[in-house]
Order: structure tokens, then C-alpha cells, then sequence
């Protein structure tokens, strides 16, 4: 080896041993802060993703990066940002699998408050959509005026039109409603909510990069179709079988077949690439996918869930915090926008399944709980936002107002359940019995570990009472 390659090889090894160190370093504030912000969260009696999200942005040039600007850049500008962008994108692809697991629509086929679901869900669906694209329309020359109207329009209606099962379910589990009437229906709207929400993304989503092109757009949304109607017909028949000979109900999950669903799981993520959309579909397809397989449900929420959760997530909201000025938001416009943003947003989620729930025979109370319940936004909420921005449907202003709008759906969803639950003659826990130990039972069960939960406790409730 000549000297100058010897050189070069040394410059080489220096520089990725300092980009090892800054990641590294970036890791360390992230995962200590992130914990930090959840034990404050739930010390003030707020869920512990509020906390983390919050963390999130204060870790941003929204604090962070106001009150110390070296010290932040130095942190988080002396490296490139591709490392952990990308380990963001495989923890979203992890979780969305983790989250695609969830949805299973069993508990639909009981008489007992269908009707109920099936108002809310299409109420809280519609009602945000329609108000959040005609919002769109008319704000997007404002606040994005570089996106394509049409796109932004219909991205906006969709962000609108989430509420996040996962925050939601956590929230229910602090506040003991998982045996609750109320429970159930608020969560199996919920779970349609998110659903239905996902497909409006993917077809958003292929109709902003088929630039306003039928037949583009006609293609990737056959494309879409196709291939979960793969996943579904050939993929899930194939991982049965492969399930089935593993017997991970008697002999756990094995290193092999934990590496064959890592391998199914980034193997759909690239396949949605390829097609144009984004790679956390194919992970939420693989979960859908895998949703019945309970033993193996259950060893992934045991040994693998803790460290997507504590390790993966809290870099996607730093991330999202990364991305976010709140200090952007700098004239009175601005915050004028923002505040009509946030009332839209709520008066279409809170307004829709309130109205619903009192056509299907819910109190007020119990209405005005369900409207709070159907209002909270988080994780979903904040990786649809990402997605708006990366597509360029959202310019960084409406990016920092969504992330606000998130993050105040979900303050205000405790504290309104706290005030109108034990006017239903439901009793709610002091704040001071949901400890540490409690949140991280919640916290390490992942994201979608709620619905099952809830579902069940709701059916042994009402067999009971029959």
C-alpha cells in the first residue's frame, strides 16, 4: 500500500470513529431526556407520550437551540444527519409493525355498541376530512404556498382526521377504563379511525408524486392494492406455515425466526419504496399480516417492543423536535393560523363524535368523553405530519402548527377525562398512584398494546353483567 492510500485510510477511520462519537452522544441526551420527560409527564398527570413528544421539541431549535445555540450545535450539527434519520425510519418501520400486530376487527361482529363504533368512527372521520381540506385549500397560498393546493388540501384533511389508538389506549389503561363500556367503543372507533386514516395517507401519498397524473396516480394506487392484496393472499399463508412449524406458543421465539421477520418486515418496507410510497406501509402491511399470531404477538411485545419503544421512538420525536421552530411562528399571522388550525382540528374530531354518540344513545357526558378521546393526536398524528413535510405538501411553518396541534390534543385529553369520567360514575386513579413502575409496564408494552387489552377487559364486563 502506497503512502497516500495508507493516509487516506487513516483520515477514513478518524472520521468515522468522530461521526461514531457525535451519534453517539446524540443517542446518550435523547434516550436520558426522553426518560426524564415521561417521569415529568406523568408526575403532572399527563400520559407519558406527552412527555416525550415535548422532550422532542424542546431538544429542538425550538429551546434547546435558543437558550444554548454552540452547545446545540455542537450536539446536533457536527455530524451529518443521515445517521439518524435513518435510525428514525427503522424504528418507525419497526413500530408501524408493531402497531399493524393491533388490528384485528374481531370484537366488531358483537351486537353490544356497534352501532355505537360505526357512528363515531365514520363521524370523527368525516366531519375533520371535510373540514381540514377545505382548510387547506383556502390556507394552503398562506401557509404553503410553494405545495400544490390540491395535495396540501387533502394532506391537511387527513392530518385532521387521525386520532392516535396508541396514545389513546395508553391514556385509558392510567385512567382505568380498560373494563369500561366507554373503553371499547372509544377504542374500536379508534382502531377504524386509524385504519381508514393510513389508506387516506397512501392514496395521498401517491397522488402527490404522481403529480396530479391519472393515470400515474390510477397506477400507483393499483399498485398499492396489489400488493396488499399479496401480503395478504401469498405472504400470510407462507409466514403461517413458517410459524406453525416453529410452534413459538411452546418453544418461543427463536433467533431464526426472529431474523425471518426482521427480514419479511424490511423486505415489505422496500417493496412500498419501490412503489412510490413511503417504507413504514410495508412494515404496518407485515404487522396486519402477522395480527393472529398470538404466541408470537406476544414474544415480540416481551423482547422486542422495550427497545423500539425506549431506543427507536425517542430519536423520531427528537427528530420531529429537530424539524420543528416554534420561534418560526414569529408574528402575530402566524400564531393567528396556528390558533384557527388547532380550533378547526378539534371542533372537527371533538364536534363529530360528539353528535354521533348522542344519535347512538350515549349521555353528554359520555359524549363529551368520547369527543376528548377521539381528539387525541400523537405518534400517528406526528408521522403523518413528517410524511406531509418529506413529500412537500406542508411547508415548515404548517409543519411546526401541526406539531402543536399534536401535542395539544393531547394535554387537553387527561385533564377533560379526569374532570367528566367520575360524572359517569366512573372512578379514576389519583395521580399520585400512577408510578414509575405502572408507566413503564405501559410504556414497554408498546404503543398498540392497548386495544387487545381493553377489548377484552370490555368483554368479560359485559358477560358479567348479562
Amino acid at each position: 500500500m502506497s503512502t497516500a492510500s495508507q493516509v487516506h485510510a487513516v483520515v477514513g477511520v478518524h472520521q468515522t470513529e468522530a461521526l461514531l462519537f457525535f451519534i453517539l452522544l446524540q443517542l446518550t441526551v435523547i434516550v436520558l431526556v426522553a426518560r426524564l420527560g415521561t417521569e415529568l409527564a406523568v408526575r403532572v398527570g399527563q400520559s407519558a407520550v406527552v412527555g416525550e413528544i415535548v422532550v422532542g421539541i424542546l431538544l429542538g431549535p425550538s429551546l434547546f437551540g435558543l437558550l444554548a445555540p454552540d452547545l446545540f450545535s455542537y450536539v446536533f450539527r457536527s455530524s451529518a444527519p443521515e445517521p439518524m434519520q435513518m435510525m428514525s425510519q427503522i424504528g418507525l418501520v419497526l413500530l408501524m409493525f408493531q402497531i399493524g400486530l393491533e388490528f384485528d376487527f374481531a370484537h366488531l361482529s358483537e351486537r353490544s355498541n356497534r352501532k355505537a363504533v360505526v357512528w363515531i368512527a365514520i363521524a370523527s372521520l368525516v366531519l375533520p376530512f371535510a373540514i381540514g381540506v377545505s382548510f387547506g385549500y383556502f390556507s394552503a397560498p398562506s401557509l404553503s404556498p410553494a405545495a400544490e393546493r390540491v395535495a396540501s388540501a387533502l394532506f391537511m384533511g387527513t392530518a385532521f382526521s387521525i386520532t392516535a389508538m396508541p396514545v389513546l389506549g395508553r391514556i385509558m389503561m392510567e385512567l382505568n377504563l380498560t373494563r369500561a363500556p366507554l373503553g371499547v367503543i372509544a377504542i374500536s372507533a379508534a382502531a377504524i379511525n386509524d385504519v381508514v386514516g393510513w389508506l387516506l395517507l397512501a392514496l395521498v401519498t401517491a397522488f402527490a408524486v404522481s403529480d396530479l397524473d391519472a393515470l400515474s396516480f390510477s397506477l400507483k394506487v393499483g399498485a398499492v392494492l396489489s400488493f396488499m392484496l399479496f401480503c395478504w393472499i401469498v405472504v400470510r399463508p407462507v409466514l403461517k406455515w413458517i410459524f406453525q412449524r416453529a410452534d413459538v406458543a411452546k418453544n418461543g421465539m427463536s433467533a431464526n425466526l426472529l431474523g425471518i421477520v426482521l427480514a419479511v418486515i424490511f423486505l415489505g418496507a422496500m417493496a412500498t419504496y419501490q412503489l412510490g410510497i413511503f417504507a413504514i406501509f410495508g412494515g404496518f402491511m407485515m404487522g396486519v399480516v402477522l395480527h393472529d399470531q398470538g404466541a408470537f404477538v406476544d414474544a415480540w411485545k416481551t423482547r422486542i417492543s422495550p427497545f423500539v419503544m425506549v431506543f427507536f421512538l425517542p430519536i423520531f420525536f427528537t427528530y420531529t423536535g429537530l424539524r420543528t421552530d416554534i420561534g418560526g411562528l414569529d408574528s402575530t399571522a402566524a400564531w393567528g393560523w396556528c390558533v384557527l388550525t388547532v380550533a378547526l382540528a378539534t371542533l372537527g374530531k371533538y364536534g363529530g363524535a360528539y353528535f354521533a354518540a348522542r344519535m347512538a344513545g350515549l349521555s353528554r357526558h359520555e359524549a363529551n368523553a368520547m369527543g376528548v378521546m377521539m381528539n387525541t393526536r400523537g405518534l400517528m398524528e406526528l408521522i403523518i405530519i413528517n410524511v406531509g413535510y418529506d413529500l412537500g405538501v406542508i411547508s415548515q411553518q404548517t409543519f411546526t402548527i401541526l406539531v402543536i396541534m399534536a401535542i395539544v390534543s393531547n394535554v387537553m385529553t387527561g385533564p377533560c377525562l379526569r374532570r367528566w369520567l367520575p360524572r359517569m360514575g366512573l372512578t379514576v386513579p389519583a395521580r399520585a398512584e400512577r408510578t414509575s413502575a405502572g408507566l413503564v409496564a405501559s410504556q414497554v408494552a408498546g404503543a398498540a398494546t392497548a386495544d387487545p387489552v381493553l377489548l377484552d377487559g370490555a368483554r368479560q364486563e359485559r358477560q358479567r353483567a348479562h
